[in-house]
C-alpha cells in the first residue's frame, strides 16, 4: 500500500522518482485518492504510473498531433489514428493496414533482444486489425560505427539490432522488404530501431481496438505472462541512462516460434467471426490493453488476474498487470463461441485462459484471489495529464554557407563511395529473407546477377488473385531536419514521394515515426510542433493521408539526438508487371533530368564529410512536386528506368544506376546551375533521373510537359564519363567503382 494521502513533499518527490512520474503528477494523485478517503493499492498505483508515462499517454505530444494532424484523412481511408494501425482501402473488397513503431530505449541496453521485440510488436499492432502481417519495414540509426565509447561499442549494436531483425522476421515467415540505415555520430549509443508492418485483410473482417458489448469474455492467449518486460513504457519514457542495471530488466523477451502459430490461430478465428474486439498486449501489458481497448468502447470489466497463465509462479499481482511479456494478444468473445476458439487453438497449440468479463461501469474491477484489489474510473487510469509543453525557436544565426570543393574530384569520389552513409546495404539486408511468401516483387537490390543497386522502393504483391501492388519505402534526413525542422521534414516526405513515383506507383498513404530527444525543452518541442506542421501542409497539399503514427521523446544520453521523423510512404500500382526500376535497361537510351535539383549542399552527405556548418536550408517545392508527379505518370509508357536524386547526390544516383547493369553512362552536367560539387552533391529539389528508349524520345517529350526538363547525355557500353565545360570530372571502369561502393561495410558486418 502507498501511503500518499500524508506523505510530505519529501516523500512524494521519492515516489515519484520510483515511479517515473512528476511531484506534480503525485500531487495529482494524492488529491484524487484524498477524494475516495482512502490510499491506492499497489496495483493502483502502478496502473497509473505506467499509464500515465510519456511513452502511453503521449502526454507531451497528444496537444499539438491533434492541432496539427487531425482531420489528415481522404475518401479512401477506412480507420486512421483511432485503432493499433492504420487500415486503408485496397480495393473493392480489401484493406491494407500498416504502422510504424520505435523500439530504441531496448535496443539501447539490449540491441538483439529490443529490435527483435520491436519486430513482434509491430507485427501485433496488424494483426489485432484482423490482419494477416504480409511485409515488415525497418528504418535504424546508428552512431559512428567505429566508435568504442560507452557500454557497447557501436559496431556490437549494429551487428546486435541486425541480428535481431533478422532472426525474429526470418523464423516467423514474413518478408523484411523496405527500410533505411543512417549512421551520425548524434547517435552514440541510442540507436534508434523503427519496426514498421504491413497487412492485407478483408474489409468486412477488419477487427477493431475496442469492445462495446456486455457480457463478453476477456481473454489473454499465446504466450505466458512473466516479470521480462515489466516497466519497459516508464523506461521508455525518461533520458537513457545505460549502466541502469535495471533497465535490463524491462527489455522483453520475444519468441517468434510462438508467433508464428499465434498468427495463425488469430486469423482463423477472425474468418470464423468469432472475435468482437482485440488488441495486443504490448506497453503497458495488460493494463494498457483491458484499460484502452474497455475504454474505447464504452465498457468495463471485472478481471480475475489470478486466472492468466504464467512463467513465474511467485508474481506480484502489480507484475501480472504491468507485465510487458511477448506474444500475446487480448480478445473480446461471445460466450456461445468459446468452444470453437477451444478447438481453433487447440489445433494450434495455443494456451489461452478467461480472465474476466465486459461490463457496463465506469468502473474497472481486478481481483486476485477472490480480493478486490483495485476499483477505479476507467478515464481516470486512461486519461492520464496533458501537457503544454514551452516551445522556443533556436536561436541560430541564419548565414550562407559555401562549401569549399575537393582537389581531386576523381579521388573524393571513389573515398566518397564507401563511406558508411553512401555504399551499399548489402551486408545488412542480405541477411533477411525477403522472398519468403513469394509476394516481392521488386526486391530491396534490383539488376542484373551479381551486378544489383539499390532499389527506390520495394513492391509486394499482396493478393493472390490481382495484380495490383504496394510500394513500400521508409527513412529520414535528420541531417537536414537539424537544421530546419519543417524544410528538412518536407525534405524527407519528398524523397518518399519520389521514390514511389519512380517505381511506377502513385504514392497513397503516409506514416510517421517521430523521434526527438527530451521534451522539456523548449527548442526540441519547438522543432517537434514544426515537423508536425511540415507532416499537415504535406499531407493537404498532396492529399496523400496521414493513416498512422508514433511519437519517442527522451531519445539522448550524453546529448539529444538529430530530431528524426522517419517517414514511411506507401504508393497503389495498378499492374505490379508496370512497375518501374532503377537500373539501366539498354545502351544508347537518353538520359533525362526532370525537375529541379537545387544548387545547395546543406544536409548534405557531401557537406557532412566536409564537416561544414549550415544554418540554412532552402524551402521545398510543393507545387514542382506535384508537376512532376502528373508529368511523370503521362510519360510512364516511355520510361525504362528511373532514379530519385537524394542521399549523395547526382553522382550517386547516376552510379547507382549503372550498378544494376552492364551498361555505363556518358553525362555532361555543364547546363545545370550551380558550381561543380553543388550540382554533384546536393540532395535537396525535386531531381529524377530517367531514361527514356531511345525511339520513344519524341512521345516522352511531347507527353513530359509542365516540369523542367533537361537531357543531360545518354548511356553507354561501358564506364562513366562526366563531364563539365569540356573537362572530364570522371572516368572510371564501373566494376573499379562498384567494388568501392559494394565494401564499405564489410569491416563493420
Amino acid at each position: 500500500m502507498y501511503s500518499i494521502i500524508d506523505g510530505t513533499p519529501e516523500k512524494l518527490k521519492d515516489m515519484a522518482s520510483s515511479l517515473g512520474l512528476t511531484y506534480d503528477e503525485m500531487v495529482m494523485l494524492r488529491n484524487y485518492f484524498t477524494g475516495l478517503g482512502r490510499n491506492p493499492t499497489d496495483i493502483e498505483i502502478q496502473a497509473i504510473a505506467q499509464g500515465w508515462s510519456e511513452h502511453s499517454c503521449y502526454k507531451s505530444s497528444k496537444l499539438y498531433l491533434k492541432k496539427y494532424l487531425s482531420g489528415l484523412k481522404s475518401d479512401y481511408t477506412i480507420l486512421t489514428m483511432e485503432d493499433d494501425a492504420g487500415v486503408i482501402s485496397f480495393d473493392d473488397e480489401n484493406a491494407y493496414v500498416v504502422k510504424m513503431e520505435s523500439h530504441n530505449h531496448p535496443s539501447a541496453i539490449e540491441p538483439y533482444g529490443g529490435a527483435a521485440t520491436g519486430v513482434g510488436g509491430i507485427i501485433r499492432d496488424v494483426l489485432c486489425m484482423g490482419a494477416q502481417p504480409v511485409a515488415l519495414v525497418d528504418s535504424l540509426y546508428f552512431g559512428n560505427p567505429d566508435n568504442r565509447k560507452g557500454q557497447l561499442t557501436e559496431r556490437f549494436i549494429i551487428n546486435r539490432v541486425v541480428a535481431g531483425i533478422r532472426d525474429y522476421g526470418n523464423r516467423v515467415g514474413i518478408p523484411t522488404v523496405a527500410g533505411s540505415v543512417n549512421f551520425n555520430s548524434i547517435y552514440n549509443g541510442v540507436p534508434l530501431v523503427n519496426a514498421g508492418c504491413v497487412g492485407i485483410v478483408r474489409k468486412d473482417h477488419v477487427v477493431r481496438s475496442r469492445i462495446g458489448i456486455e457480457g463478453d469474455f476477456l481473454i489473454v492467449c499465446g504466450g505466458r505472462t512473466g516479470r521480462d518486460g515489466i516497466h519497459g513504457v516508464n523506461f521508455a519514457s525518461k533520458i537513457l541512462n545505460a549502466g541502469d542495471e535495471s533497465n535490463r530488466n524491462a527489455v522483453q523477451l520475444g519468441n517468434p516460434i510462438i508467433k508464428e502459430p499465434l498468427i495463425h490461430a488469430i486469423l482463423e478465428a477472425n474468418d470464423a467471426g468469432i472475435i468482437d474486439g482485440m488488441k495486443d498486449l504490448g506497453g503497458g501489458g495488460l493494463s494498457s490493453a483491458v484499460s484502452e481497448m474497455l475504454f474505447a468502447g464504452g465498457m468495463s470489466g471485472i478481471i480475475e488476474l489470478d486466472r492468466v497463465l504464467l512463467k513465474d509462479t511467485n508474481m506480484e499481482p502489480w507484475e501480472i498487470w504491468v507485465s510487458e511479456s511477448q506474444e500475446r494478444m487480448f480478445l473480446a468473445i461471445n460466450p456461445s463461441r468459446l468452444k470453437e476458439l477451444d478447438i481453433i487453438f487447440n489445433k494450434w497449440g495455443i494456451e489461452y485462459s478467461i480472465i474476466g468479463k465486459t461490463v457496463k461501469s465506469p468502473n474497472l474491477v481486478i481481483k486476485y484471489r477472490n480480493e478486490k484489489i483495485l476499483d477505479m474510473e476507467l478515464s481516470f487510469l486512461t486519461g492520464g495529464p496533458v501537457y503544454a509543453r514551452n516551445f522556443k525557436k533556436p536561436e541560430v544565426e541564419k548565414k550562407n554557407v559555401m562549401d569549399r570543393e575537393p582537389d581531386n574530384y576523381r579521388k573524393f569520389i571513389l573515398d566518397f563511395l564507401s563511406k558508411p552513409n553512401i555504399c551499399a546495404r548489402f551486408n545488412i539486408v542480405r541477411q533477411y529473407d525477403f522472398t519468403v511468401r513469394g509476394s516481392t516483387i521488386v526486391k530491396p537490390f534490383t539488376g542484373m546477377p551479381n551486378s544489383e543497386t539499390h532499389s527506390d522502393a520495394t513492391i509486394i504483391k499482396p493478393l493472390e488473385s490481382s495484380y495490383q501492388g504496394l510500394c513500400i519505402t521508409s527513412g529520414s534526413k535528420p541531417e537536414m531536419v537539424g537544421i530546419d525542422a519543417y524544410n528538412g521534414t518536407m525534405h524527407t516526405l519528398f524523397e518518399g514521394y519520389k521514390n514511389i513515383l519512380s517505381s511506377g506507383g502513385i504514392p497513397h498513404s503516409i506514416v510517421d515515426a517521430l523521434n526527438f530527444g527530451n521534451p522539456e525543452n523548449p527548442e526540441t518541442m519547438y522543432r517537434f510542433m514544426e515537423t508536425l506542421r511540415a507532416i499537415s501542409d504535406f499531407c493537404r497539399a498532396t492529399g496523400i493521408p496521414l493513416v498512422s503514427g508514433n511519437v519517442s521523446f527522451y531519445n539522448e544520453a550524453e546529448k539529444e539526438i538529430l530530431p528524426t521523423p522517419n517517414m514511411l510512404l506507401l504508393g497503389k500500382i495498378k499492374d505490379i508487371r508496370d512497375s518501374k526500376t532503377v537500373e539501366i535497361k539498354g545502351e544508347g537510351n537518353p538520359l533525362y533530368l526532370a525537375g529541379t535539383v537545387i544548387p545547395d549542399l546543406a544536409g548534405s552527405q557531401y557537406s557532412n564529410e566536409m564537416g561544414t556548418v549550415h544554418t540554412m536550408l532552402p524551402e521545398a517545392n510543393i507545387k514542382e512536386l506535384m508537376a512532376l508527379r502528373d508529368s511523370v505518370i503521362k510519360s510512364m509508357g516511355y520510361i525504362k528506368s528511373m532514379h530519385d536524386i537524394s542521399g549523395g547526390g547526382l553522382i550517386v544516383a547516376l552510379l547507382e544506376m549503372a550498378f544494376g547493369s552492364r551498361f555505363g553512362i556518358d553525362v555532361d552536367i555543364t547546363e545545370m546551375p550551380g558550381r561543380t560539387n553543388e550540382k554533384l552533391f546536393s540532395e535537396l529539389g525535386t531531381g529524377m533521373l530517367i531514361e527514356v528508349a531511345s525511339e520513344q524520345e519524341e512521345k516522352f517529350l511531347k507527353s513530359f510537359s509542365g516540369i523542367q526538363l533537361r537531357k543531360i547525355g545518354r548511356t553507354s557500353k561501358n564506364g562513366i564519363k562526366l563531364k563539365e565545360k569540356g573537362r572530364y570530372i570522371l572516368s572510371e571502369e564501373i566494376e573499379t567503382l562498384r567494388r568501392l561502393w559494394e565494401t564499405g561495410l564489410d569491416k563493420y558486418l
